[in-house]
């Protein structure tokens, strides 16, 4: 096995991991698995802002010192973190009759992972990860898209958006139920107060807002994403459509 953890790395990204038959020693060595479950446990309790190196390795019952030897920094944590995730998103075979609805099913698949560790969206955004399990996601996304027609230059931007829009939905729901948490909930408005507080601005500057208040914040997120999935990929045009 190479000694340098970015030699480890390439070797994981470039071929799945063998598995050990050997007898498991008295006390649990420092793994990639390991290390990872320890991440998502951080992240499960105490959110993603809590995620550093030095806490895994308090989870594990040991030093940083100890992760370096089989990581290179934070960043390939967040890469296995995506990888773990996307490793439980199953990939519909490629329908060209259904190829708006197969999308929706896997992004939402993404969103609802990304929904049970808190903030840990955040480790999908501004990384073009390597990890097998996320290429894998992604080659099922755009053999889906150019199942339907779609050109590949197209069909490689709106993976990127469509992806993009999911992480920054999961996030956003994130900090809301950490707002919600906090004593001082004043920037956490119910749809009452919502609602209120637009009907009472002034007709003379604010016309539309109040007019249109209970149209501007009706829907639940979960609505809002439908339409705002709805909203890229109906406008996409097969090439012989």
């Amino acid at each position: 096995m190479p000694a340098d953890p970015r030699q480890r790395r390439a070797a994981r990204h470039a071929q799945p991991a063998a598995d050990s038959a050997a007898p498991t020693p008295r006390k649990k060595p420092i793994t990639i698995e390991r290390i990872t479950d320890a991440a998502l446990e951080v992240v499960a309790i105490e959110g993603y802002d809590a995620l550093t190196i030095r806490r895994v390795a308090t989870v594990l019952g040991t030093g940083p010192s100890s992760l370096y030897a089989h990581i290179v920094n934070k960043d390939d944590i967040d890469d296995l973190l995506i990888g773990r995730l996307y490793a439980e998103v199953v990939l519909p075979e490629p329908d060209p009759a259904a190829w708006r609805e197969q999308l929706v099913g896997v992004y939402t698949q993404i969103r609802d992972l990304y929904l049970k560790y808190p903030g840990i969206s955040r480790a999908a955004l501004a990384m073009v990860s390597t990890n097998l399990e996320t290429l894998r996601v992604g080659e099922g996304i755009l053999a889906i898209l150019l199942a339907g027609g779609i050109e590949p230059r197209t069909a490689g931007w709106t993976r990127d958006a469509l992806s993009l829009y999911v992480s920054a939905y999961a996030l956003e729901q994130s900090l809301v139920q950490q707002r919600r948490q906090r004593p001082n909930q004043e920037w956490v408005l119910s749809h009452e107060e919502l609602l209120d507080r637009f009907t009472a601005l002034p007709a003379e500057k604010f016309p539309q807002t109040r007019r249109h208040a209970a149209e501007l914040i009706s829907g639940t997120g979960r609505d809002r994403f439908e339409f705002a999935l709805g909203l890229l990929l109906n406008n996409l045009v097969p090439a012989s459509g």
